[in-house]
């Protein structure tokens, strides 16, 4: 028996990045061996084990052999006999077909290492096209290196072209999609997943909402960077660089504009109501790749109030507080801040627009700060109804927020 680190650790460790999970391929043993040993069998499709006392994963050395369709469709063979290099040749790129002994002597039978050096994402081998869900691993590997200078190889691209071509891509399920939509809102540049898939002719397979963005004018005067797609990728890198990590703000500003993709031609390049029209299709994208309701319902909210948070100046008071009130930001007053920072990414996610400031932000998250302080005590009277007590309390709350406005001047 014989254990290698591999994957993205030995990949991190060369691209000088802080490693993250360790991940171990075992080679020469087999499942009963593993057991014997107190590792604890966790793998439902292959052979992968538990560390007693780490908690880290152990695979066993295997190869795999299409059987069908779809990324779920596979043959694995763990025998003892498979070799190192044969585990490396099955995976999907290069630059995680790397594997370290115990001694840090790297073995990398496919230029892995050049190819980090080269800043280069190649795919291992032919067999690459027999899963699709590596056509969104790649992209959302560049949305995490784009920012130190990754391209994907042509041939690469040539290969995710054809993969998309044979509408392999429509095998995914939903669930496997917004695992990796999730983790490239979450990386630095998520702009790079939205170009790569876009390139091979992803995107319009599992983002199509997204992907009718692009070639849609607008208004020059607000947007230089004109083409609504275009603007899309700046506002995502926007939110991934207020947020670091947070995929929910990252969705919602993915989605944020979805509606103007619908606005009729005569009208264009202005897009009155497209707050309002993009709703049902961001409700429509979550429903089909089953988002989580906290990013929905946030989602839901950019889309509709993104307009009225950068005009905040000009509502009226009460007009405030129903914002706030259809947020349901009285008992869930985490969600302004979410708000306020996905509508900063918008406004700064455009040409030349990239460090304005955006004191709108701000002033919604005082003006809230203030209607929350509004206690149902001190406007309550013995005799009020249900009806009464609501009106009571959105009155005060107005007059919370008129003397906040006061004070900021």
């Amino acid at each position: 028996m014989k254990i290698y680190l591999v994957g993205g650790a030995v990949r991190d460790r060369l691209l000088g990045l802080a490693p993250g999970d360790r991940d171990w391929v075992v080679v020469g043993a087999t499942q009963a061996q593993m057991e014997a040993q107190g590792f604890k069998a966790v793998g439902r499709d292959f052979p992968v084990f538990l560390h007693p006392d780490t908690g880290e994963e152990y695979a066993l050395a295997r190869t795999e052999r299409k059987s069908g369709r779809g990324y779920r469709g596979f043959v694995v063979d763990a025998d003892p006999s498979v070799t190192l290099e044969e585990d490396l040749q099955r995976r999907d790129f290069t630059v995680n077909a790397i594997a370290q002994d115990e001694d840090g002597t790297l073995v990398d039978p496919c230029g892995g290492a050049r190819d980090i050096e080269a800043r280069v994402l190649r795919h291992v081998g032919p067999a690459f096209s027999e899963d699709p869900l590596r056509v969104l691993r790649a992209a959302r590997f560049m949305a995490r290196f784009a920012s130190l200078g990754f391209t994907v190889a042509p041939e690469t691209m040539a290969l995710m072209r054809a993969m998309v071509a044979s509408g392999e891509l429509d095998t995914l399920v939903p669930e496997r999609v917004w695992q990796e939509l999730r983790r490239a809102l979450a990386s630095a540049t998520p702009s790079a997943f939205l170009a790569t898939l876009r390139a091979c002719g992803a995107l319009a397979v599992v983002l199509p909402e997204v992907d009718a963005l692009y070639g849609v004018p607008q208004r020059a005067e607000y947007h230089p960077e004109v083409d609504t797609g275009l603007h899309q990728e700046m506002v995502s890198d926007m939110a991934a660089r207020l947020a670091p990590g947070d995929a929910r703000i990252g969705f919602a500003a993915l989605v944020h504009d979805l509606g103007k993709a619908l606005t009729p031609a005569d009208v264009l390049p202005k897009h009155i109501g497209h707050e309002h029209a993009g709703v049902a299709p961001v409700i429509a994208l979550c429903e089909r790749l089953k988002v989580p309701l906290d990013h929905r319902e946030l989602a839901v909210m950019a889309c509709r109030e993104h307009l009225n948070v950068h005009r905040l100046a000009e509502l009226r008071d009460a007009t405030v507080v129903e914002l706030l009130t259809r947020c349901d930001a009285f008992r869930r007053p985490e969600r302004i801040p979410w708000l306020a920072t996905v509508c900063e990414a918008d406004k700064r996610g455009r040409g030349g627009q990239q460090e304005a400031d955006y004191p709108q932000g701000r002033t919604l998250v005082r003006l809230h700060q203030a209607a929350l302080q509004v206690s149902a005590r001190e406007v309550v009277r013995e005799g009020m109804t249900g009806v009464q007590i609501g009106e009571a309390l959105q009155a005060a709350r107005v007059v919370a927020v008129r003397q906040q406005r006061q004070t900021d001047g």
